[in-house]
């Protein structure tokens, strides 16, 4: 099921200048968890189609109000669009799209407070390598604690070579401490040795202490 509650049932949300970006939505009433807050409409094009209108405004040629449906259609926000055009990105979103039969709809991820700005994460992604002049095209000012700086996310292989450096930085790591660990174990067997080094020359030092004292205590033979 899309939604939690219906669309209808008066004014939730409302479009207002956002310190974000632009325009942005926010919420009229406080917002409960799961709720169903808007549908991403607009006209239903091709990607084809999509690229011959690309771009919405020449100025900002990154700024568009496409949502991807699948590989073959995408929503453009921008012919026959509602409000949910303007909700902006968060790399903390309190808010998230979810797309049923074709459908778009934004869902509130917490409960939300009368006055918050609602937002979602993009999850943009371009088939090119992420190098920094690409990423700073998409800049990202949702000013979260979680903010990774741009609205691309993250590709698979990015991710792969994320987990393979950790990876390496915890085999790196466990062997770092193996090593101590070991070093540990050959220090206390490098004290225990000596130790028994000592142990050994001070019986040994008794022993002859008490075969001197032995020797000096014999009487001496009768006629010496």
């Amino acid at each position: 099921m899309p939604s939690k509650s219906p669309l209808s049932g008066g004014r939730r949300i409302q479009t207002r200048r956002s310190d974000v970006h632009g325009n942005g939505v926010f919420a009229v009433q406080d917002l409960a968890e799961g709720e169903t807050l808007i549908e991403y409409k607009g006209q239903v094009i091709s990607w084809k189609e999509a690229l011959r209108r690309h771009p919405h405004d020449p100025a900002q040629p990154n700024h568009t109000f496409y949502f991807h449906i699948d590989d073959g259609r995408v929503i453009d926000g921008n012919v026959e669009g509602n409000a949910a055009r303007w909700i902006n990105h968060s790399c903390e979103p309190n808010c998230e799209a979810d797309e049923v039969d074709g459908r778009v709809y934004i869902k509130a991820l917490r409960n939300i407070a009368a006055g918050e700005e609602l937002n979602y994460d993009y999850g943009l992604v371009i088939d090119e390598p992420y190098t920094e002049k690409l990423l700073s095209e998409f800049p990202c000012w949702c000013g979260s604690e979680q903010c990774r700086s741009t609205l691309l996310t993250p590709k698979d292989e990015d991710e792969e070579k994320d987990k393979k450096k950790k990876k390496k930085a915890k085999k790196k790591a466990e062997k770092k401490k193996a090593e101590a660990k070991e070093a540990k174990k050959a220090e206390k067997k490098a004290e225990k040795k000596k130790a028994d080094k000592k142990a050994d020359k001070k019986k040994a030092d008794g022993k002859k202490k008490s075969e001197k004292s032995s020797k000096d205590d014999t009487p001496a033979a009768a006629g010496d």
